[in-house]
This record gives C-alpha cells, sequence and structure tokens, in this order.
C-alpha cells in the first residue's frame, strides 16, 4: 500500500523502514508547513506535533484518505476528529500508544484497577520516563492508564505532579536522554507495593504497531481503536 508519512522525525523514519520491510511505499513524508496531496496515499499515518496533528486528520479524512494518528497533546479535538469521521464516512485510529505490548498493558492495568478497588489500604501512583525530546507531560500512555484506573476504581481524576490525594492519581514525568518509554503502575500500602510496569527498549514496537494498524484499516469505516486491531476484549 501507498502510505503518508505525516511527521517525518524519528518515529516517522522508524516506520518508513518497517513499512518499506513489510513491501508498502512512502510517498509522502511530511514536515511541518509541508503542501501534500494525501489522495496520493492510500494510508496517512500521523506522528506529528500537536499542533499540526488535528489539520493532518482532518485533510485525511476530508479526502476520505484512513488515517492513523499516534500524536499525542491535541486531544481537546478528539471528538471533532471523530464527529468529521462520521460525517465524511471515513476511518480513523487514535492511539496514545500502538505498541502491541503496551496495549496488552493497557489492559492488565484495568483489571488489576478493578481487582484493587475495593482495597482502601493502598495509594495509587504511577511514573512515566521519556526521551527529553518528548514534547508533553504526561505522556499520553500515562493518561491512557490513568483514565483505565478511573474507569475501574473510585478515583475521579490523574494530577501531574508526587502528591497522592483521595480522588487524585499523581503521575511523575521524568525526562532523560535516549528512553523510549518507561511506563509503573504502584500500588502501595503499609505492608507491601503491588508493581505492574513496561519498558520500551527501542521505537520498534510503536512503529510496527502503527503500521499493522495501517494495513488493517484498508477499506474499513469507523472510529476505531488498537483494541479492535489486535482483536482484544
Amino acid at each position: 500500500m501507498k502510505i503518508a508519512l505525516l511527521g517525518y522525525g524519528r518515529m516517522g523514519q522508524e516506520i518508513e523502514k518497517i513499512a518499506i520491510s513489510r513491501g508498502h511505499e512512502i510517498v509522502i513524508r511530511k514536515d511541518a508547513g509541508d503542501e501534500i496531496d494525501i489522495t496520493l496515499a492510500d494510508v496517512a499515518i500521523d506522528f506529528s506535533v500537536p499542533d499540526s496533528a488535528y489539520t493532518n486528520i482532518s485533510n485525511c479524512l476530508n479526502n476520505s484518505v484512513p488515517v492513523i494518528s499516534g500524536t499525542t497533546g491535541w486531544l481537546a479535538n478528539y471528538k471533532n476528529a471523530v464527529k468529521l469521521c462520521e460525517e465524511k464516512k471515513g476511518a480513523f485510529i487514535y492511539a496514545s500508544n500502538f505498541s502491541v505490548g503496551v496495549n496488552i498493558f493497557f489492559e492488565l492495568n484495568k483489571q488489576l484497577a478493578k481487582m484493587m478497588s475495593t482495597l482502601k489500604d493502598y495509594n495509587i501512583s504511577m511514573e512515566e520516563i521519556h526521551h527529553t525530546k518528548k514534547l508533553d507531560a504526561p505522556s499520553g500512555t500515562a493518561i491512557t492508564l490513568a483514565e483505565g484506573v478511573i474507569e475501574n476504581t473510585s478515583k475521579e481524576t490523574w494530577i501531574l505532579g508526587d502528591k497522592n490525594t483521595a480522588s487524585e492519581i499523581p503521575i511523575v514525568a521524568k525526562r532523560i536522554p535516549e528512553v523510549p518509554g518507561t511506563h509503573t503502575v504502584w500500588y502501595t500500602s503499609e505492608v507491601d507495593t503491588i508493581e505492574i510496569k513496561h519498558t520500551a527498549h527501542n521505537r520498534k514496537g510503536f512503529a510496527l504497531g502503527a503500521v499493522i494498524a495501517a494495513e488493517w484499516i484498508l477499506n474499513k469505516t469507523g472510529v476505531f481503536t488498537m483494541k479492535d486491531v489486535l482483536n482484544i476484549s
């Protein structure tokens, strides 16, 4: 298939390598401000920046090009993207993280939250570590993890920092050079700690998941998630 890469930073370049290795062709490599003809592509993969993501996604949907987005920090416009996709009968997937392992981790996180929901002696906290060039904090992946806990416990929201309250999940965000992504969820009581953790060794897992999602979405209509792509129930 012919792929448009909307955002040609380190993730875009990693996606290119994997896409080509799987027999696909890159027909567009877009950096911020570039003029493109998106109709040249069968599918678009957006790993741009928060200020460009919604414009990129809208351009795809308005031109009947299925679009995969892994850009975080733009979700104030997510509902608008969903509405546009439905109006145009397009195809759209957003994921805070396309890694197969991380999406399994998301489900594990929800199941643990359900099991811990009645155990009030445990405080919940999270930490995410990424490379110093990551623009947003906390990461989209950490926010997804927090939302999974909120759905299944009495927690009401998350907060950036290490202050622990009854209604909030504290998320500590660290930026360290050359760290692809590490996410940890802790349940801590006076007597013990339960910890689940996902550590990415490189960017290949994220890139592979994005290409798999692009392959999956061809000839489909609707708004989907990685749970659909991976058939995770």
